[in-house]
């Protein structure tokens, strides 16, 4: 309960400190990708020695948080313009969908070219370089070395490439779909300690049946660790909870699934897609410490027709922190759930631009009460369970 009460205090200081239009400790930004290589540890012909391992990413100080919009102003791949090419496009095979939908995941390989992919790097280093206040909560958390939600609202690199992407064009595909619009993302860099066995609740404010959850690799999964693991299947499972996150791959009722185990080893430009209720997992390296990078784009998507769905005095409540005057039961149509296919709408970037959405203080007061309440301890208990979690 206290550990619970802990995250919930970070993030209401998270959101207070977005009120404030001060912007502090801006550092000079690089606008390149470096990837750092892991090294053989070095030997000698007579004694030999081992490398200190250093990670490639430390924490940011306190005061090196921004507040407010950012936008590296990183030129767009293809020669696009932005907010005014239409979005890219990519074709997806009917076996794919097919895949998607009976093993509750699939890999499509290199949806995004080199262009995209160095300009994710780009964002990514950006982003890192100038860290969000928004990442605090999680980034000290030690879950990851940067994390942020939402940066598609803070970040104008982040927002464009959902605006021209063929990312919208792909998912619509996979979910057999005429409109996607973001329900909620995440800028993940280096999992430190991985994750145990989980199935996603930080999907936002829809079902699981009406999100699509995805991962954009910017770079190559190491050979040791790191590769994300799933159940196949495990999405038809009715034995876990749907609010659940941690989860017993032995508990009674996942027989069938337990030993149906897909790895998968993703490479730069690559797109994992799957059903929020598809238990997997990650491992970290058993010391925490990455010596090259591992960053991904990843979120959930919602489908065309989507409903507004209230989950104060939940977990899922986390990823739905803004005052968008949405009330259970409206129709998921906000500037704070971008449309960005058949394509982006003007209306709802320019309220993005203006700094109209985000978290406010009020809105997370109001919602992030539910969590200190006796009904919903327990619903907390799981999702809190998984964080700094090795995988096993």
């Amino acid at each position: 309960m206290k550990f619970v009460f802990v995250n919930a205090v970070l993030l209401l200081a998270n959101a207070h400190a977005f009120t404030f239009s001060k912007r502090f400790g801006v550092r000079s930004v690089a606008l390149h990708s470096t990837v750092t290589e892991k090294t053989d540890v070095a030997t000698e012909t007579a004694t030999p020695r081992t490398k200190e391992k250093r990670k490639v990413l430390t924490e940011p100080n306190l005061w090196e948080y921004n507040f407010g919009l950012q936008d590296p102003k990183i030129p767009l791949p293809h020669g696009l313009v932005q907010d005014v090419s239409p979005p890219e496009t990519f074709k997806v095979t009917e076996e794919q969908i097919r895949t998607l939908e009976e093993d509750g995941v699939v890999l499509l390989k290199g949806v995004f070219d080199e262009e995209w992919v160095d300009y994710m790097r780009k964002a990514t280093t950006y982003q890192t370089e100038n860290p969000h206040f928004w990442a605090f909560a999680g980034t000290a958390s030690k879950l990851y070395d940067y994390i942020q939600r939402n940066v598609w609202q803070t970040n104008r690199a982040f927002a464009n490439f959902y605006y021209h992407s063929a990312i919208g064009d792909v998912l619509r595909q996979c979910g057999r779909t005429d409109e996607i619009r973001v329900s909620t993302d995440l800028l993940m860099v280096n999992p430190n300690k991985g994750f145990k066995w989980h199935q996603d609740n930080q999907n936002g404010p829809i079902t699981t049946d009406e999100g699509i959850r995805f991962w954009i690799t910017m770079d190559e999964t190491p050979k040791d660790y790191g590769a994300p693991v799933y159940l196949k299947r495990s999405h038809f499972n009715t034995a876990v909870d749907p609010e659940a996150v941690f989860v017993d791959i032995n508990q009674e009722g996942l027989e069938e699934y337990r030993d149906q185990q897909l790895e998968f080893r993703t490479m730069p430009g690559d797109m994992l897609i799957w059903h929020p209720r598809t238990i997997h997992k990650i491992d970290g390296p058993e010391d925490g410490i990455w010596e090259s990078y591992r960053r991904v784009l990843g979120g959930t998507v919602a489908k065309g027709g989507t409903l507004y769905h209230d989950k104060r005095g939940t977990g899922g409540v986390l990823s739905d922190l803004g005052k968008h005057g949405l009330v259970d039961g409206d129709k998921l149509d906000s500037p704070f759930f971008p449309i960005i296919y058949p394509r982006p709408n003007k209306h709802e970037i320019a309220e993005r631009d203006a700094g109209r959405v985000g978290r406010n203080f009020n809105d997370i007061v109001s919602k992030v009460g539910g969590m200190i309440t006796s009904t919903s301890t327990k619903k907390f208990a799981s999702f809190f369970a998984v964080m700094g979690s090795r995988s096993k």
